[in-house]
């Protein structure tokens, strides 16, 4: 049986590094400076910076993969996609106002999950499940901060309202970035 051509080639040892390193580091953030963290957490739903940066991340990446991505029989469609997406991008600045961090935040997770799953499509490792249950969470809430934005600025809010349940999410989050590091170096 031949399998369509992967996007992204990347091994789940290298994609499992990454994320494990850049899970692990902020949440660790978040453990040695929680009142730093709780505010940065507090006014990014709003940030307009962040979205900018995010959303043009997202752009770009958006406007690669249609590049190089085998369409199959929409090849004809690469052309109009190609100026749809900055287009795309540009409308979103114009008139996607409130919470563009969120929004651009869901579709920076829903483009990542995928070298996420790509990396542990096939794979015999029980661990990859860690990676694959990650890729799931980040495809399930980035569409729905996309859709309904104001749902990070809840999550946050309830995440920050006490010490303890932000410590206690804070060391979940490294424990689980530590997880997949450990099972990076070490199974993958």
């Amino acid at each position: 049986m031949d399998y369509p051509p992967r996007i992204y080639e990347f091994s789940l040892r290298s994609v499992g590094l990454v994320v494990g390193i850049i899970v692990l580091a902020i949440h660790l953030i978040a453990l040695i400076r929680p009142a730093k963290s709780k505010d940065w957490l507090v006014q990014f739903p709003r940030s307009k910076p962040f979205g900018i940066a995010i959303l043009a991340v997202d752009g770009l990446w958006a406007l690669w993969l249609v590049t190089t991505t085998d369409l199959g029989e929409f090849a004809w469609v690469r052309t109009y996609l190609q100026f749809g997406v900055p287009i795309g991008f540009v409308l979103t600045l114009m008139f996607v106002d409130e919470f563009l961090a969120v929004r651009a935040l869901g579709m920076f997770a829903l483009l990542a999950a995928e070298p996420m799953l790509s990396s542990a499509f096939l794979r015999p490792e029980i661990a990859r499940l860690l990676l694959v249950a990650f890729a799931y969470v980040w495809l399930t809430l980035g569409l729905f901060w996309v859709g309904m934005p104001y749902l990070l600025r809840d999550q946050i809010s309830w995440v920050t309202r006490t010490g303890t349940r932000f410590r206690t999410a804070a060391l979940a989050g490294a424990v689980y970035g530590l997880a997949l590091l450990v099972c990076a170096v070490t199974i993958y």
